[in-house]
């Protein structure tokens, strides 16, 4: 294997090269996408919740044990 030197000015014009190239998101859509991710988050909360609340309801009247 070749041996690679490793300097650190060299390293951080590579950085700053692949930087340049990177397409960032507007704030439009980071704005939106951002939304999107806590609208999901709020309706998996509000599955998860229920789901749990009827198993627990179905669990207490199978077994007749808790409230």
């Amino acid at each position: 294997m070749a041996s690679k030197t490793s300097n650190p000015f060299v390293f951080l014009q590579q950085v700053r090269a692949e930087t340049a190239k990177v397409t960032w998101p507007s704030r439009r859509e980071t704005v939106i996408s951002t939304v999107m991710v806590l609208a999901f988050a709020a309706i998996a909360m509000i599955f998860f919740f229920a789901a749990d609340q009827i198993m627990g309801l179905a669990v207490e009247m199978i077994l007749g044990i808790g409230k």
